[in-house]
C-alpha cells in the first residue's frame, strides 16, 4: 500500500450535501414567506412561516435572522417578479395608451391577492430604492409613449403617474374583502382623468416639503 493509499481522505461531497440542505431549506422558507406574506400582511408571526416551510425556527433564524430581513428578501423578488412581467406585457402591446393602462391594471390586480406586498407598497413605495428606479424608469418609459403618440394629458409628468400608482394601492388595501372590486372603479375614474381630451391645465404641484423642516 502506497503513502497516497494511507492519506487520510478529503469528504467534499459530505460539505456539498450541506450547502444543497442549507440552499434548500432557504428556498422553502422563502417560497412559505412568499404565501404566508400574501394571505396575511406583514404582521404575521414567522412560527407559521417555519412551520408552512418544513423548518426549524433555528434553520429560519440562520437564513434571516429578523423577520425584516425575510420580508424584504420575499418584498424584492415579488416586486421584480412584477416588474419583469409588467414590461414583458408592455413590449408585446403596440397601442402606448393600453400599455399604459394595462400596467396600472397588471399592478393593482397583483397587490389585490398579496397583503404584504401592497404593505410595502403603500408605506414606502418599494422595498429597495433600486426596486423604486427601476419601476420610475419603466413609468417614465410608458408615460414618454403615450406623449409620443398624443394620447396622454398635458403636464403629467412621471412624479405624479407614479403616485397615482401608490395613491390607488392605498385604495386596495382600503377596499380590502368589504369591497373588493372598489378599486378597479377608482382606477377607471383616475385613467379617464390622464387622457388627453382632458385639455384644462392641471394645478401646479407646489414646492416640495423641506424633509429637513420637523411638523
Amino acid at each position: 500500500m502506497t503513502s497516497a493509499d494511507q492519506s487520510t481522505p478529503t469528504r467534499p461531497p459530505a460539505r456539498r450535501a450541506r450547502r444543497a440542505d442549507a440552499e434548500r431549506n432557504r428556498a422553502a422558507i422563502i417560497e412559505a414567506a412568499g404565501v404566508v406574506f400574501a394571505e396575511q400582511g406583514c404582521a404575521v408571526d414567522v412560527r407559521e412561516i417555519a412551520r408552512r416551510s418544513g423548518v426549524g425556527m433555528g434553520t429560519l433564524y440562520r437564513h434571516f435572522p429578523t423577520k425584516d430581513d425575510l420580508l424584504a428578501t420575499v418584498m424584492e423578488r415579488e416586486f421584480t417578479s412584477w416588474l419583469t412581467a409588467a414590461h414583458e406585457a408592455a413590449a408585446a402591446t403596440e397601442d402606448p395608451w393600453e400599455a399604459l393602462t394595462g400596467f396600472f391594471e397588471q399592478t393593482l390586480t397583483n397587490q389585490a391577492h398579496n397583503r404584504a406586498l401592497v404593505e410595502t407598497y403603500t408605506a414606502t413605495g418599494a422595498p429597495a430604492r433600486e426596486c423604486a428606479r427601476h419601476r420610475d424608469a419603466f413609468i417614465d418609459e410608458l408615460r414618454i409613449r403615450c406623449v409620443d403618440a398624443g394620447l396622454l394629458r398635458h403636464g403629467v409628468t412621471t412624479a405624479d403617474l407614479v403616485l397615482l400608482s401608490t395613491s390607488l394601492s392605498q385604495a386596495v388595501q382600503a377596499a380590502d374583502d368589504g369591497h373588493p372590486g372598489q378599486w378597479r372603479r377608482l382606477l377607471r375614474i383616475s385613467l379617464d382623468g390622464l387622457g388627453s381630451r382632458n385639455t384644462e391645465p392641471l394645478p401646479e404641484p407646489g414646492p416640495r416639503a423641506d424633509p429637513s423642516v420637523n411638523d
